[in-house]
């Protein structure tokens, strides 16, 4: 198997998160971190990945600075895996998706998963990218100014 090419260069900052984020396991990893998976008996658990998958995201997530490993919280000989002020920078993104989701791959009324604002236990509001003026923007009233 081809090893593949690393987009670290590509003056796209898609290009480059896509790059360390780009695969499902990747992703789902950082979601359950959110949800306070630390260990990496859990995250198997909880995603039924094959344990050397999980070794080599895990171990990518950390050198990409996105988690850091450290000793059990509960003084046992356990590590555990804690998302760095990077990986928090997260959570939009993770937001976003499961928004997107929400809107696009279930059918209207079918049961899913909720993402609620603790401070009211009501869904947290659609995530909208805005303009300096606060109007929602839409892909029309953007341009990406690429680099030659």
């Amino acid at each position: 198997m081809s090893k593949r090419r690393s987009l670290m260069e590509e003056p796209c900052p898609v290009a480059r998160s896509v790059d360390v984020l780009g695969d499902r396991w990747t992703l789902l990893i950082v979601r359950d971190a959110f949800d306070g998976t630390r260990r990496f008996g859990d995250f198997q658990r909880s995603l039924g990945v094959a344990r050397n998958v999980l070794a080599d995201r895990l171990r990518r997530l950390t050198e990409a600075g996105v988690l850091t490993v450290q000793p059990a919280s509960d003084g046992t000989s356990y590590q555990e895996y804690v998302l760095t002020p990077a990986g928090r920078a997260l959570f939009p993104v993770v937001v976003a998706l499961r928004q997107w989701g929400e809107g696009q791959l279930f059918a209207r009324g079918e049961a899913h998963s909720r993402l609620l604002d603790t401070a009211v236990s009501k869904p947290v509001p659609a995530m909208v990218p805005r303009g300096l003026d606060g109007r929602p923007l839409t892909p029309e009233d953007t341009v990406v100014r690429k680099v030659r």
